[in-house]
């Protein structure tokens, strides 16, 4: 019997100055210099394989004989080499495979990542970016979890997501059997949302999917704020929550540029039945 295989990819950029994480840089209206920008997607980025790391260390050890690899995929080729140094520095105890993904746009990109990994006789592939350090291993298994019980009550595969802020999604699983096609997804012409854009591909080919709770990435200052106030949460939750891991790299790039989140004082003392949510 075919032993099954199953892929957590990491779908990033190498961290460099001036093209990673621009809308947080002060020319464009955000509050990081250029190499800020970098230094915190790097910092982001190893916290979310971090995470990644402890998901298929429970995924493996839950009495099942399928395998669990854990691929960085990139590109373009001329960097890929940066990016390896980068894991291999960082997270030495961990090993990572790696897929170059080409293409003219994200969706062609993102497609080829899929079919690489399903050529390479991939069951199932796992998918997440690398600006959400807030995730969390449990997400991860139960991804995994979903796609292979959704599969089993299907012929037609299986397709599991989070959305994130903005219509968008931050984690995309699907089976080799769900033969997906992301042309349109990231990049539609008439303006359909991303989560709406994979629904509708579920509901045309009824296939089985599963979606999760939001998971916000960080793209715009606003998500920023929000991530900076989560990591900050996770870091003295953890004491109580064994199973949550810290993203320490993040909290550790957060005190030392000192940013911190701020809201407008609430000066209303308006009764309650005048308080609009």
């Amino acid at each position: 019997m075919k032993t099954r295989k199953h892929a957590l990819t990491l779908f990033t950029k190498y961290p460099q100055p001036g093209v990673t994480k621009t809308r947080l840089m002060e020319e464009n209206g955000g509050t990081l210099t250029p190499e800020e920008a970098a230094e915190l997607y790097k910092a982001m980025v190893l916290d979310t394989a971090t995470v990644g790391c402890h998901a298929l260390e429970t995924c493996r050890n839950n009495g099942s004989d399928a395998a669990f690899d854990f691929f960085i995929s990139s590109s373009p080729e001329s960097i890929m080499n940066q990016v390896r140094a980068m894991f291999d520095e960082e997270v030495p105890e961990q090993t990572f495979q790696y897929v170059i993904d080409r293409g003219a746009n994200f969706d062609e990109h993102f497609n080829d990542c899929y079919r690489q990994l399903f050529e390479k006789d991939y069951d199932s592939v796992v998918c997440i970016g690398g600006d959400m350090p807030a995730i969390t291993p449990d997400l991860l298994v139960r991804a995994f979890d979903w796609l292979e019980t959704l599969e089993k009550e299907s012929d037609r595969g299986a397709m599991v997501l989070a959305p994130c802020q903005a219509g968008g999604v931050s984690l995309v699983g699907v089976t080799r059997t769900a033969n997906m096609d992301f042309s349109g997804v990231f990049y539609n012409p008439e303006g359909v949302s991303a989560l709406d854009a994979l629904i509708a591909i579920a509901r045309g080919k009824e296939l089985p999917t599963a979606l999760f709770e939001a998971l916000s990435d960080v793209d715009l200052m606003e998500d920023l704020a929000h991530m900076i106030t989560v990591v900050n949460a996770m870091a003295y939750t953890a004491r109580f929550q064994p199973d949550v891991v810290v993203p320490q790299r993040t909290v550790d790039f957060i005190e030392k540029v000192g940013l911190y989140t701020s809201t407008p004082p609430n000066t209303s003392f308006d009764p309650r039945t005048k308080i609009d949510g």
